[in-house]
């Protein structure tokens, strides 16, 4: 009932700080998520359950805004060129040389390992942002994290 009566303000107000549909619609269905999974902290002697709820979805896609000014450009280029210039070099000693075998380091580790590092150092996420996108424990989310860095330690001192 709440959503058939809301979701269409809180989608126009997604959009309008989002620019973007298909953001604005995850941004609602997350709106009404938090909405659903804290609604016993809503308190109506504090305001109306509109005002509250529009102060959600601003908020909700403010963090979205930032999550996606965080994630790196895809070049989508197919270009064989471009392949090559990521192979590591590994009779090469040069800085550049190991950066890009870390690439493929990362690559190397465990799927749930690999997951924890690209949330965490190629979007920008916090372990409780991790634990709260892929509903693990946030202890999971150290652990796996704390594992996959020592791999890759190791892996960076053998070189």
């Amino acid at each position: 009932m709440l959503y058939d009566r809301y979701a269409s303000i809180v989608h126009g107000l997604t959009l309008k700080i989002l620019g973007d549909p298909m953001l604005a619609e995850e941004a609602t269905q997350d709106t009404f998520f938090k909405l659903w999974s804290r609604a016993r902290l809503y308190l109506a002697e504090k305001g109306p359950l509109l005002q509250w709820l529009l102060t959600i979805a601003r908020r909700t896609a403010l963090d979205r805004l930032r999550l996606e000014a965080r994630r790196p450009e895809l070049s989508g280029s197919n270009e064989p060129e471009d392949k090559f210039q990521t192979i590591p070099d590994f009779d090469s000693l040069s800085e550049e040389s190991r950066w890009r075998s870390m690439y493929f380091e990362v690559q190397s580790l465990h799927p749930d390992q690999r997951l924890v590092i690209e949330l965490a150092y190629y979007q920008g996420l916090t372990q409780s942002e991790i634990a709260e996108v892929l509903n693990w424990p946030l202890g999971t989310v150290k652990t796996r994290l704390r594992s996959a860095m020592e791999n890759l330690r190791h892996k960076w001192n053998d070189e």
